[in-house]
């Protein structure tokens, strides 16, 4: 049968390339494969491409962080674990305070600027296994795959919110203050499916803002007589 292979190489200088090999095998008179004849192309450029367009999808292209498909498809996978091991895990919804007001007044370019550098200090305040991502406008949302209590989740809530109101300094000097609503939800307490959770932290952030601002809420779960 004819031979399409892709791999990846070493080259003389060291350095790593991508090619793709075709071809169909040569028999001899016994029908023994005795070689292989065919080409190799260099595709390098074209994978190159392919994971531009891959990164593209599930990522946000001004803070490169995931995205709201990523980061939903991060919680499945999550779910999964944590039901499969009892672990617990948390979700949180965060909006920026007051950066309506910076972005009207001083323009999308100062916006933009603050929407990365606070995407840099969301990142620096957890851990490599957990995930931060935009989903949309100044809103992000976390997860924490693995958390050992409830106190545990809003203490790294609590960091990202003192991370957030502290003063951002622009390249061109001007100081822009903000800070931000989270809401916390909490896997099995506040459910055990995606929508729920989002939606329980959802609540939680809106009552974090209602309530002035600059703050970490729980949500609470309603009991009904």
């Amino acid at each position: 049968k004819p031979v399409r292979l892709e791999y990846r190489i070493l080259t003389a200088d060291n350095s790593e390339r991508w090619v793709l090999e075709q071809g169909v095998p040569v028999f001899d008179q016994e029908g023994r494969i005795q070689a292989l004849e065919g080409i190799i192309v260099d595709i390098s450029e074209m994978k190159q491409i392919e994971e531009q367009i891959q990164h593209l999808a599930s990522y946000d292209n001004l803070t490169d962080l995931p995205n709201r498909a990523l980061f939903g498809d991060r919680i499945e996978r999550a779910l999964l674990s944590a039901q499969r091991h009892g672990f617990k895990l948390a979700i949180f919804f965060i909006d920026l305070d007051k950066f309506k007001p910076i972005n009207d007044e001083l323009g999308h370019d100062v916006g933009d600027w603050l929407l990365q550098a606070a995407a840099q200090r969301m990142t620096e305040s957890m851990r490599e296994s957990d995930t931060v991502a935009r989903i949309g406008g100044d809103e992000f949302a976390v997860l924490l795959p693995t958390i050992a209590t409830p106190q545990d989740a809003c203490n790294v809530a609590e960091k990202i919110r003192c991370a957030l109101n502290r003063p951002f300094i622009t390249p061109a000097g001007k100081t822009l203050a903000v800070s931000c609503s989270i809401g916390v939800a909490l896997y099995p307490e506040h459910g055990d499916k995606e929508r729920d959770l989002l939606r329980a932290a959802d609540e939680a952030m809106y009552r974090a803002q209602t309530g002035g601002g600059n703050a970490v809420d729980l949500y609470q779960t309603v009991e009904t007589e």
